[in-house]
């Protein structure tokens, strides 16, 4: 029966039953021998006391509730002043214990998240000095040796002025990689969307990229010959930038003499998905989860011999975020990797 009534109330109602027949069991016992002794009167006196005690306990919780468990909520802000109601108040220590387990279990979550971010935080400012620091340093070498005579000599003015230049073409190639990814994260780059012919966009990247590639003998290539356009609505500009970056990655990694196969499939009514696929040095699966965070390198000191300034994976993924597709990569280490990714037909 008392699992029926509201938690609420059950635990005044318990106690107050349970003071009530020992007082009634009690006094049956003393006033037994006593004339005139009525039993009816006994029973109405426990009814009338347990009312009172009901009463008198239901009362007190509720204001050692009110005064003291509210007060250990404020102080850890898991509710509100305004949810503490009369209405609201409970005597339930379940529901009490339920409530505290729920916020000790979201703090913990956000405790894990915080060191999570901390870390990430020190790992991202870390890359972040490195990759300033090197151009910078060198730069500033270059800068001091002129200014300790070196400037004297034509041939070596020339030669290191150049060089100074180069460091700092990287320095604005990397702020510019962070100026953008900056935008693409808050949402202030804009996308200009039109309908264009991705296998033309491709040729034309082909086109662009074929020098570089010839330094490796690499072959750019489409997985069959395609006759017939394949419009996609997009913004151009920013997929030639995706799949530049793809394609410059598997140059960039691709063992010499090797392939980069491009191929667009149809992968359902609407929409199209583009493969970049080479068969260079792979990346381990432990890597793969992070391939696309900003800095992150597989290989920590190959590939920034490589150059880049290591934002061009995460760039990729910001700009699929901001289009609304999806990125994937499979890789295999020692065998090749392939990228992926999503495009909506036109209509």
């Amino acid at each position: 029966m008392f699992k029926k009534i509201n938690k609420t109330y059950r635990f005044a109602l318990l106690t107050a039953a349970y003071l009530s027949i020992i007082l009634m069991f009690i006094l049956g016992i003393f006033l037994q021998g006593i004339s005139g002794f009525n039993l009816w009167y006994i029973f109405v006196f426990g009814i009338s006391f347990f009312g009172i005690c009901f009463a008198l306990i239901q009362f007190r919780l509720e204001r050692f509730i009110n005064k003291r468990i509210k007060i250990m909520y404020d102080d850890i802000s898991l509710l509100d002043a305004t949810s503490f109601s009369q209405k609201s108040i409970s005597t339930d220590m379940e529901t009490l214990t339920a409530e505290l387990g729920r916020f000790a279990e979201n703090k913990k979550i956000e405790i894990e998240t915080l060191k999570v971010r901390e870390n990430y935080r020190k790992e991202f400012i870390g890359n972040v000095s490195h990759e300033l620091k090197t151009p910078l340093f060198t730069v500033q070498g270059y800068i001091l040796t002129l200014l300790d005579g070196a400037y004297k000599d034509k041939a070596v003015l020339k030669k290191y002025l150049k060089r100074a230049n180069k460091g700092v073409e990287r320095l604005i190639y990397i702020i510019k990689d962070l100026d953008m990814i900056t935008q693409l994260e808050v949402g202030g780059l804009v996308l200009e969307k039109e309908n264009f012919n991705i296998i033309k966009l491709v040729k034309n990247i082909f086109d662009l990229l074929e020098m570089k590639a010839s330094v490796k003998n690499i072959s750019l290539v489409f997985d069959k010959n395609y006759k017939e356009s394949i419009k996609v609505n997009g913004d151009q500009e920013r997929i030639q930038q995706v799949l530049s970056n793809l394609i410059v990655n598997s140059i960039k990694y691709g063992k010499k003499e090797g392939t980069t196969e491009i191929s667009v499939e149809h992968l359902v009514k609407d929409k199209v998905i583009i493969r970049v696929t080479d068969n260079g040095e792979g990346i381990e699966n432990e890597h793969l989860p992070r391939i696309f965070e900003r800095f992150y390198r597989v290989d920590k000191s190959g590939s920034r011999k490589e150059g880049g300034s290591g934002l061009g994976l995460s760039i990729v993924k910001h700009i699929m975020d901001a289009h609304q597709e999806n990125i994937y990569v499979e890789s295999q280490h020692g065998i090749g990797s392939e990228f992926s990714f999503t495009m909506q037909l036109s209509n």
